[in-house]
């Protein structure tokens, strides 16, 4: 698999990224924490540009989350199920994982496709049950874009900074740790909310 997403970026470099991030939001088995943690590496080579990885793979995510968020939109709640039991084996989906993903989705469907930008195994197929929910689709691009932009630009510096050791970052950080990560981007849009709202003081 390393090899493979290697290989691809190697020969496409942002293109390569892009779709890789792009597949990835339907196809588990390619994860975002290898990809944008390689592409990471390389910056630190200077064969690529740190923001042009960043923009490249969270364009790709953004992207690639349209067909799922479509197909939950015209498919309904049932049928997308009933496919996934069905032929998801070929690209390793399973039910229950699209279970995960409609657990995630609660009442607010912006925080809520936010914050499942930075979950593994949950951030491709928040797009289905938001699609099912007539989720509107302006909406559903920027929360996208905004989770997914805090998660490209994560895992490339981590890679950057981690350097050939960046292999590590899919083995040890899973959904608790970006659940984590995921509360604290929340504080902060929180506090910013709060002091931008806040009323001022008069000037004497």
């Amino acid at each position: 698999m390393l090899h493979w997403i290697t290989h691809l970026v190697n020969s496409l470099s942002y293109w390569g990224v892009a779709i890789l991030m792009a597949v990835e939001n339907v196809v588990l088995p390619i994860p975002s924490e290898l990809i944008m943690p390689l592409a990471g590496f390389k910056t630190a080579r200077d064969q690529m540009t740190l923001l042009g990885v960043i923009i490249a793979g969270t364009l790709g995510s953004v992207l690639g989350a349209l067909p799922l968020y479509y197909a939950g939109y015209a498919l309904g709640e049932d049928r997308p199920r009933q496919w996934i039991e069905r032929y998801g084996k070929w690209v390793l989906l399973r039910g229950k994982d699209l279970d995960r993903a409609t657990e995630r989705f609660s009442g607010n469907s912006f925080l809520d496709v936010t914050l499942g930008q930075l979950l593994p195994g949950v951030r491709g197929l928040i797009s289905i049950p938001a699609g099912v929910s007539r989720m509107n689709v302006g909406l559903f691009l920027l929360a996208n874009l905004i989770g997914t932009l805090v998660w490209c630009t994560v895992l490339a510096v981590a890679g950057r900074l981690l350097g050939r050791n960046f292999t590590e970052i899919h083995k040890f950080l899973g959904p608790t740790g970006w659940g984590i990560l995921g509360l604290l981007v929340v504080a902060l849009a929180y506090w910013l909310i709060r002091r931008k709202t806040r009323p001022t003081g008069r000037r004497r």
